[in-house]
């Protein structure tokens, strides 16, 4: 069990049904740098949220007619919100009926029911698998929500098919203190584990035990634990993870199993999230195409390797002008390191479209996780230069088809 008081242990577009209810102190400095630079660029200059995906001339809004299709669930990163136009990170793969969903940020299972593709009436039993690229908290922001309501807004078809949930499992050791010279802070949970999924999954139990046992006894709602079925993701043969979180350039070619739920197979890699670690990306082939999800990432040549000839790239990106406005407005003494931390482990304009997707032979790149989240679409779309295939800056519930169409 999770011993929340002491902060240690470890323990072992449709409209949405009235039904529905889903629905940290950072450091002072780096959130309101934030702010202030995210005041610097029009809100009012970023796209307004365009369901079904015929943004900028961009998308289209046939996905539907596909049997693998891409959705956009949510397209901002984070986790400063600096606009309500975008919500925080989530994408969806659907092959026929069957939904795949990558990352829980911020407004996640709203947009999964107002994306239409839970049905009407919705039916979280629709998901197949969530998978968590890492854990920081504007990707698994909306996890605790979705476990804790789970069983109320979804029928399982077959009791004994859980939906699987993958991510990170617990990490070994801290993360490395930046610059070197700072003291090494208190652990945050002193005694405990660094919690990957299945862990930090545990720990809600006993957070909303006052919740989950009225409902269970009164109600007869199904446990969650009878919901989901967890899974850490084994990466011992390929790497223990350190207190830098650089991960090793794995050998050509390599693709780790995840899951393959019949004619969908879910592979990763490991990408440069330094110092968070593990940080995955997801790949999903099915009999139509692939789409790729990086995840938070500097440019990886892992990355690259698992994009191979990918249908779509779905990719993080941050500009490096935001990071210099931002950077600007902080502490003298905090502004090489949140500078350096931005951009080294995320990708930005320039790199996006050159260095990765054009070294991929990705068809299409997508942008998504977008930094900051107000940008112009006329920014982003610079990232076109030195890529030949065709990008598209991403709208929140932007579908695209994969493979050709259905008649």
């Amino acid at each position: 069990m999770c011993d929340l008081p002491s902060h240690a242990n470890e323990a072992g577009v449709s409209s949405v049904s009235r039904r529905r209810l889903l629905g940290g102190a950072g450091a002072v400095a780096l959130g309101a740098g934030l702010a202030a630079a995210g005041g610097t660029a029009s809100a009012a200059a970023a796209p307004a949220a365009n369901a079904n995906a015929n943004a900028n001339g961009n998308g289209n809004g046939n996905g539907a007619k596909h049997r693998t299709r891409l959705v956009l669930l949510g397209t901002g990163g984070g986790p400063i919100v600096l606009s309500g136009h975008r919500n925080g990170i989530a994408t969806a793969v659907v092959y026929e009926d069957k939904v795949y969903v990558v990352d829980l940020g911020h407004g996640a299972p709203l947009q999964l029911y107002r994306s239409g593709l839970l049905g009407d009436p919705s039916d979280l039993g629709k998901v197949r698998g969530i998978f968590f690229t890492h854990m920081h908290s504007d990707h698994v922001a909306e996890w605790p929500a979705l476990y804790a309501t789970g069983p109320v807004n979804g029928r399982l078809r077959n009791p004994q098919d859980r939906i699987h949930v993958f991510g990170p499992g617990d990490r070994p050791v801290p993360a490395r203190v930046f610059p070197p010279t700072r003291p090494e802070p208190e652990p945050v949970n002193p005694g405990g584990p660094i919690s990957g999924i299945s862990e930090m999954t545990r720990c809600l139990r006993p957070a909303f035990a006052a919740d989950f046992e009225d409902r269970i006894r009164d109600s007869n709602m199904v446990d969650p634990d009878a919901m989901f079925a967890l899974h850490d993701i084994d990466i011992s043969p390929y790497w223990t993870v350190d207190a830098s979180g650089i991960p090793p350039r794995l050998p050509a070619g390599t693709r780790i199993p995840v899951w393959r739920d019949g004619d969908v197979t879910i592979t990763a890699t490991l990408v440069d999230h330094r110092p968070t670690a593990p940080a995955f990306a997801f790949r999903f082939d099915t009999p139509d195409g692939s789409v790729v999800v990086s995840g938070d990432t500097g440019p990886s040549e892992n990355l690259i390797d698992l994009a191979k000839d990918t249908d779509y790239l779905v990719h993080e990106v941050i500009d490096p002008r935001y990071v210099d406005q931002m950077v600007a407005t902080l502490p003298e003494a905090t502004q090489a390191p949140v500078r350096q931390h931005l951009l080294e482990s995320h990708t930005t304009i320039e790199q996006v479209g050159r260095d990765v997707a054009e070294r991929a032979g990705a068809r299409n790149l997508v942008l998504t996780h977008m930094v900051p989240m107000n940008n112009p679409v006329s920014r982003w779309r610079t990232a076109q230069k030195g890529y030949g295939g065709k990008l598209i800056v991403g709208e929140d519930l932007m579908e695209l088809g994969v493979g050709k169409r259905r008649r």
